[in-house]
């Protein structure tokens, strides 16, 4: 009879180790499908797209919701205070903030600054005529698929993304203020 359990034993723990290796093999994959699903970028935006909604905390006032901007044509800036481009055109868009707000256009920035201070410090000093809102864990831009700053969406009244723009614009460039000021025009019909 010893024989006997001996060999049942040896089966058993053949069976335990087949089921280990099923279960350390099931664990690699399954930690391999969770990574590439969670390192996937969402699709970015694009025109003729829905911009996606947000609200965000302020630099200043209450918080800021796309939403509240229905029925305008919303200029969406992505940037930060430690992207020389940013900085380099914010002077410009601060001037076409202030001229398009006649044409029922608004700007709102929104900062990917983790340093709320410098922020705040920058915004002083620069005398920005346009809200900002506070996206520092940049969640906000990774739904609009921004990756590189700055990079701007131009929303229509409808919520649609009518143009996106990668880099620094000079925002006094007549045929951006053209094209701004045509799509608030064409809303107002």
């Amino acid at each position: 009879m010893p024989e006997q359990t001996a060999i049942i034993m040896d089966a058993l723990g053949m069976s335990k180790t087949n089921v280990l290796k099923l279960l350390v093999l099931g664990a690699i994959v399954g930690a391999t499908i969770f990574l590439i699903i969670s390192s996937r970028r969402p699709e970015p935006v694009k025109a003729g797209d829905a911009a996606p909604d947000f609200t965000l905390p302020a630099l200043e006032g209450p918080r800021i919701s796309l939403r509240d901007y229905r029925s305008h044509v919303v200029v969406l800036n992505f940037w930060a205070t430690w992207c020389p481009p940013c900085v380099e055109e914010k002077p410009s868009l601060s001037r076409f903030a202030e001229e398009m707000q006649s044409d029922g256009v608004k700007v709102i920035g929104l900062s990917v600054d983790q340093d709320e201070a410098a922020l705040q410090k920058f915004v002083g000093e620069a005398q920005l005529s346009f809200p900002i809102a506070r996206d520092p864990e940049r969640t906000v831009a990774a739904r609009y698929g921004t990756l590189k700053f700055p990079e701007t969406y131009i929303v229509d009244s409808e919520g649609r993304i009518a143009e996106k723009l990668i880099g620094a614009i000079n925002w006094q460039d007549p045929p951006i203020i053209e094209r701004v000021r045509n799509l608030a025009h064409a809303s107002s019909r």
